[in-house]
């Protein structure tokens, strides 16, 4: 194993001396430029993190809206600087807690939200203009966007003044995930009223988080993942363009999602590759004017498919490696995982842990201190045009295809991305790949750490108080707005409005998606590959 030749994850060989000559024709001007300018290889902003640090996220939600708005108060304690929401399996597609389907689920990984009263339970003392809220949800995104608007309202904040992120990417979910709902075509169609919708009403929220973490969560190489994430972004933004939108109008608050892995040096350049491409591809592929239209700005976690449930404490160093790679990479945000997230949702004391991982880079190392530090190293520039290169040739050749979805129905991405993951899986058992604690360095006297339980009882709970809800509200006028929403459903108007009139008036999550999946049909994979 000593003599072969060491390879990055994407494939390609890693030389053990770089030079010159791995740089002949390079050209600075052209590849590099200056940070904040095209193509944005050297970052998004011109000082980086001289002007502002990145926003230091935890990633949380759990059990009820009650038990979350106390660790979100802790985290804003601890000196978290963004809030981020996990919500539970039903939400995620669409049912409300009273559900049978939800039986088992509900609050389990992530925090249930029925109604608006959940959204306002959630950050019950919190002043929604005084955060920025991400929210990794995709199907009912716009849904629970809306609930946040309602809440911001009636606590009395204007929609102008919510900040945040919703992830909103659907398509994702039928290459990694699965937390689909509705087809492509109309999902699609969800996502560019969202575009259309925040543009004129809440124009500080960011619309989608075009997530390649979880393809590289589900096995993906990081050209993989970057190839795949830019391809859904081409759909989404020629989605909104063929529904009549200025590719200006909404392209700055266009945001990705990428994962972080221990790989530090790939990684880097990664992101590198990623901030040069999507740059060219909005200015030259769909004539993106406004600099922000070409700006990559993304939102980093760390690997959670890294983490091991053998010797968790080794996580915490797994952790701090990611998080330096998502920091010299030039990320907008970051999320740091738990040691103990391979065993069960953090405790206080991992979470805390984890939030003090950011700290350490941001005020103990000089990390922030230049603006894409190594730039000019001779692997590094060279790794960057090897991603760059052949994440171009997969798009490509999903151009070919006619595009993301069209790749997605015939399973392109889902194959490539399990492919690799066996490839990976099969290093492991070989011990080409080395996990510490897994296949090397083993030990047999590992303490358990103390691990975050949730009540099974939570959903009873939810149950109660969507009854209360439902015993409250004013019932013609629910129906009425669910009319509304199903007539726009028919029409082509944006369905924004009628769901947020329809939630205002306390119709529940399911009653909202039940009217769309009427109307738009449930996703099955089976009839399409």
């Amino acid at each position: 194993m000593a003599d072969e030749e060491p390879t990055a994850v994407s494939g390609f060989p890693i030389e053990a001396v770089y030079g010159p000559g791995h740089l002949e024709g390079f050209d600075p001007a052209e590849r590099l430029g200056d940070a904040g300018a095209y193509p944005y290889t050297r970052g998004v902003y011109p000082t980086m993190y001289r002007g502002r640090l990145w926003t230091m996220r935890q990633y949380a939600g759990m059990s009820t809206a009650q038990e979350s708005n106390r660790r979100y108060k802790y985290l804003l304690e601890q000196g978290t600087t963004g809030l981020s929401v996990a919500f539970d399996l039903p939400t995620q597609m669409g049912y409300d807690s009273s559900a049978e389907i939800a039986d088992g689920e509900v609050g389990k990984v992530g925090v249930a939200i029925d109604t608006v009263e959940d959204m306002k339970a959630l950050f019950d003392g919190i002043p929604l203009d005084q955060v920025s809220t991400s929210m990794t949800i995709n199907a009912p995104a716009s849904l629970l966007l809306l609930m946040y608007q309602i809440a911001g309202e009636e606590q009395g904040v204007a929609p102008a003044d919510l900040r945040g992120t919703i992830q909103n990417d659907v398509l994702k979910e039928y290459i990694a995930r699965g937390t689909y709902i509705y087809p492509p075509a109309p999902s699609l169609r969800i996502i560019a009223d969202t575009f259309g919708y925040c543009a004129e009403v809440l124009p500080r929220f960011n619309t989608i988080s075009i997530s390649g973490y979880h393809m590289g969560e589900a096995g993906a190489t990081p050209v993989q993942e970057i190839a795949f994430t830019l391809a859904d972004g081409i759909a989404y933004v020629q989605a909104a363009i063929d529904a009549g939108l200025d590719v200006d109008a909404f392209a700055p608050r266009l945001s990705f999602f990428f994962v972080a892995r221990s790989t530090l040096l790939e990684e880097i350049a990664k992101f590198r590759a990623a901030r040069r491409l999507w740059a060219s591809i909005m200015r030259d592929r769909f004539g993106a004017q406004d600099p922000r239209s070409q700006m990559l700005r993304f939102h980093t976690q760390t690997a959670g498919v890294q983490l091991t449930a053998q010797q968790p404490e080794v996580n915490l160093v797994r952790v701090a490696i990611q998080a330096l790679a998502a920091t010299l990479g030039g990320t907008q945000s970051l999320h740091t995982n738990s040691y103990d997230e391979a065993l069960a949702l953090p405790t206080e004391k991992s979470a805390r842990l984890a939030l003090r991982t950011q700290q350490v880079i941001a005020h103990e190392t000089d990390v922030p201190a230049s603006v894409d530090p190594l730039a000019g190293s001779y692997l590094i520039e060279s790794m960057t045009d090897t991603i760059e290169a052949e994440a171009r040739g997969y798009l490509e050749q999903i151009d070919e295809m006619g595009g993301a979805v069209a790749a997605i129905e015939q399973g392109y991405q889902k194959g490539e991305i399990e492919r690799a993951a066996y490839d990976l899986a099969r290093d492991i058992d070989a011990e080409r790949q080395i996990v510490v604690g897994v296949n090397r360095y083993r030990t047999d006297d590992e303490l358990a750490p103390e691990l975050q339980r949730i009540d099974e009882s939570i959903r009873q709970d939810q149950i109660s108080r969507i009854e209360t809800v439902k015993a409250q509200r004013d019932q013609g006028g629910v129906d009425a707005a669910l009319d509304d929403v199903r007539r726009a459903a028919k029409g082509n108007d944006n369905l924004l409005p009628p769901m947020h009139d329809a939630l205002r008036r306390r119709a529940t999550l399911q009653e909202v998606c039940d009217v769309l999946r009427d109307e738009f049909g449930a996703y099955v994979p089976s009839e399409r590959f």
